[in-house]
């Protein structure tokens, strides 16, 4: 056997012990079931909305992204306490006593870890999609467009896995590393909102017109320039960010300004790439006495 079908084999049983304790695992069971859940109540409520309030309309695409942050933020909960359960038990210190190397045992969790999100996502997806077209019909925009969303979605999904495999494979410490995750994600994503709301916000807002109340002449408003409009080199790094940064991606999928996909799908993909790149730098030279 060479050298390469050793290592392939040592993957490999490495990843099917991740996929046989993931099987096991309560966090990944309520993740799975909270997006399902969610993916069927979503149709649900706006086709109810539609019946109640005449004129009120929505397309499908109005739920179906808003599993994007929902995924982001459970990923979080779920690669601390996957991956610091293999902490708290010994099985990490097992595997590096047996003779596993360590890039391996990272990258095994890395892959399950993305895995068991793609999953939950395809939970959302079954029960959104099913209740979804029955109740609201098909996406408005297409299936070609709304299949290169999901796309750049799955790669955003995997730069966000690398940077929480990253923190809870270097943080032995699982309540820390799930407090440094779910919050820092929650905080990207509030701050991708406001820095998304900023770029959007027009350079000049519009003069109208209305007729006063007392005279009852009309009055016409002059053009106000916007004294928060970004722009020149400030606006040019602040596009770039908020290509880059996952939570801001995700803020972008979630209010439906997501436009830059492959230049956003390129940058996830360097993410993911650079982090875990650094994490197993990092994690060689982690002290586990």
């Amino acid at each position: 056997m060479s050298v390469w079908s050793e290592e392939v084999t040592v993957m490999s049983k490495l990843v099917y012990a991740g996929f046989v304790r993931l099987r096991h695992d309560s966090s990944f069971r309520v993740g799975t079931l909270v997006m399902a859940v969610v993916g069927l109540a979503l149709p649900v409520y706006h086709f109810f909305l539609m019946k109640k309030y005449v004129g009120y309309m929505v397309c499908l695409e109005n739920s179906f992204f808003t599993y994007v942050p929902l995924i982001v933020i459970i990923a979080a909960a779920f690669c601390s306490l996957f991956i610091g359960t293999e902490y708290s038990d010994g099985a990490i210190r097992n595997k590096l006593i047996v003779g596993h190397d360590r890039i391996y045992v990272y990258l095994s969790n890395l892959i399950v870890c993305f895995a068991a999100e793609c999953i939950m996502c395809a939970a959302f997806f079954v029960t959104d999609l099913g209740a979804g077209i029955l109740l609201l019909g098909f996406f408005a925009s297409g299936w070609k467009i709304t299949l290169a969303y999901v796309g750049c979605v799955f790669v955003l999904c995997a730069a966000v896995t690398a940077i929480y495999t990253l923190i809870a494979m270097l943080c032995q410490n699982k309540a820390v590393t799930a407090v440094i995750c779910i919050l820092g994600i929650v905080f990207m994503i509030f701050w991708g909102a406001y820095l998304n709301s900023q770029l959007s916000s027009p350079a000049v807002y519009e003069g109208y017109v209305y007729q006063d109340s007392v005279t009852g002449e009309y009055v016409k408003e002059e053009d106000i320039p916007n004294p928060y409009y970004i722009d020149g080199t400030k606006r040019v790094v602040c596009e770039f960010l908020n290509d880059l940064l996952p939570g801001n991606q995700t803020a972008q999928f979630w209010m439906g300004d997501a436009v830059h996909l492959w230049q956003m799908a390129l940058y996830s993909g360097m993410i993911t790439v650079v982090v875990t790149g650094a994490g197993i730098f990092f994690f060689r030279g982690e002290d586990f006495k």
